[in-house]
């Protein structure tokens, strides 16, 4: 490996490590962001901090891996979500929609702190 290609990677592993999701948003997730703005945020917590407005709506940020990284969310994001709250509408989204708002939910989850 050259010297330069080290200094290249030693200068890149603090930006690495210091990498949260905070980082800025590709257009697509902005898009997926404003589509839940637009259809959610009256309940839901919909960024990487807050309270939900509605006591029992949980912030999207603590969906967690298991649910988001499931290859199945995005098609039922497009089949039709709906729940048993009667607090909460039915939505159907497109497929790119769909791809857009499961990718911005994957850049705001907060990783549980390890005890």
């Amino acid at each position: 490996m050259s010297l330069q290609m080290r200094r290249l990677g030693y200068a890149l592993v603090p930006l690495v490590l210091t990498s949260t999701a905070s980082h800025a948003l590709d257009s697509e997730q902005k898009r997926g962001k404003a589509l839940l703005q637009s259809l959610c945020s009256r309940c839901h917590a919909i960024g990487p901090t807050g309270a939900s407005p509605h006591p029992d709506a949980p912030p999207f940020r603590t969906f967690g891996d298991s649910k988001l990284y499931d290859d199945d969310f995005s098609q039922r994001l497009q089949t039709g979500l709906s729940t048993i709250h009667k607090d909460m509408p039915s939505f159907q989204f497109d497929r790119p929609d769909a791809e857009a708002v499961v990718n911005y939910l994957k850049a705001i989850q907060v990783r549980p702190k390890r005890s």
